[in-house]
């Protein structure tokens, strides 16, 4: 195995946390290298489902060092709410877990301003989870906040903790008694974090040289995906980080060399979650029946997410913008009862043939899908085991999709569960 990332290619929720698991048997370290809570990776190990927001989805494999990186913004109680959660069913984290003392830190003001920025957006607002992370990030970015290195020097805490709190408070009109009152309570929750989380607290970059060097085996993991990045997503319609491959490098400090192949998880269909444009979404009553198939809402939030035809001119984006060597195709046993299949292939805008996405919003906003139509396969793919097995009009859909991404689809997924992700030779 040589060192592989797994990028979402879509609005996220591909199956990325899936994939990761799978290929995890062969690694020895797995990263995560952006975002945050709002992330929601879901595995399925026989009976048993982890939902995870933090910690990389190899810490289910025994043995195996799971790394969070500098790129990623920490929440602490979702931290350690998870590993207490991980623990009480029986998953060792301890010296398994490594975490990067240059990660910042979402603190309970960054809820705060999210919420007020949201309310003040109104109708154009972004539609976030609500859990900090993109105001924790622009803390990072106005280089005033607060990374987990600090929590360890109370000093140096509690004098980037004033700052902060008094230009929320000027922001949020907040009068000097929530200052105080705001500060004594998170001087004591974030001195307990800081107790807790000091064992796992290291130079990350070092950490993977040292592993590279060694000759060792790197999962670079990402949360959300392609058309969410902020900088070449569907702006600002997305996160605040970086979830394509070219965040792998800042976000974990590691050269572009580190990365040998790059794997783009796409499902079958699309989806996304919150606001902004979304060319192929499905009429109503077949949202909701893809939706309920295949149980579309978030994992972290709940939320029902939308549905809609595959999107090959965004995947095609995606295609280019990461460098996929490879694709995983994810749930296309959720399309097993639908006949026709569609998808889009072009987008219409003013009356003229649109092949590349487009970068500008409202552009996006205004876009026609033209269709291409397959016939379904009508048959249960869930049990198998072998791509050769599937029905002729689904290999014939991959096959498709394949063509139209002008990349190699490598492995398919028919199920949750770790032995129905299939693999084409």
């Amino acid at each position: 195995m040589a060192n592989i990332a797994v990028v979402g290619a879509q609005w996220g929720d591909e199956g990325k946390g899936k994939l990761v698991d799978f290929l995890a048997k062969d690694a020895d370290v797995i990263a995560r290298y952006q975002g945050g809570n709002n992330a929601g990776h879901t595995v399925v190990v026989g009976e048993e489902k982890y939902v995870l927001h933090l910690i990389p989805s190899g810490i289910l494999y025994p043995g195996k060092k799971c790394v969070i990186g500098n790129g990623v913004v920490l929440s602490p109680g979702v931290l350690f709410d998870e590993i207490d959660h991980l623990r009480q069913r029986g998953i060792y984290v301890g010296d398994n877990l490594a975490i990067s003392d240059r990660a910042h830190v979402i603190m309970p003001y960054h809820l705060l301003m999210e919420s007020s920025d949201e309310n003040i957006r109104g109708s154009k607002k972004i539609g976030t989870t609500g859990r900090g992370i993109g105001p924790a990030y622009v803390d990072k970015v106005g280089r005033s906040g607060i990374r987990v290195g600090d929590l360890l020097i109370p000093k140096v805490f509690g004098e980037k903790l004033d700052f902060n709190l008094n230009e929320k408070a000027r922001i949020l009109n907040k009068s000097e008694d929530w200052v105080e009152s705001t500060r004594a309570a998170i001087i004591k929750e974030y001195q307990e974090y800081a107790n807790r989380i000091e064992p796992f607290v290291t130079d990350t970059s070092v950490l993977l040289d040292k592993a590279m060097k060694a000759g060792q085996n790197i999962l670079f993991e990402s949360a959300q995906g392609t058309l969410l990045d902020v900088d070449l997503g569907t702006y600002p319609y997305c996160t605040s980080s970086n979830p394509t491959a070219g965040g792998i490098c800042t976000g974990l400090g590691v050269g572009p060399t580190a990365v040998d192949k790059v794997i783009g998880v796409m499902k079958a269909y699309i989806t996304r979650v919150g606001e902004g444009p979304f060319p192929t979404k499905l009429p109503p009553d077949m949202d909701e029946r893809i939706r309920q198939k295949g149980e579309e809402f978030g994992a972290t939030t709940g939320r029902p997410r939308q549905c809609g035809w595959f999107d090959a001119v965004a995947a095609r984006y995606a295609v280019r913008v990461n460098g996929f060597t490879g694709i995983a195709l994810t749930k296309l046993d959720i399309l097993d009862e639908i006949n026709p299949i569609k998808l889009c292939v072009e987008y219409r805008y003013n009356g003229k043939r649109l092949t590349e996405f487009p970068g500008q919003v409202h552009v996006l906003e205004n876009c026609e899908p033209v269709y291409e139509s397959m016939d379904g396969w009508l048959a249960d793919t869930s049990k198998l085991k072998n791509y050769e097995d599937l029905p002729e009009n689904a290999r014939k859909y991959v096959e498709r999709i394949s063509q139209l991404v002008e990349t190699k689809i490598e492995l398919v997924a028919v199920g949750p569960a770790r032995d129905r992700i299939l693999v084409i030779d």
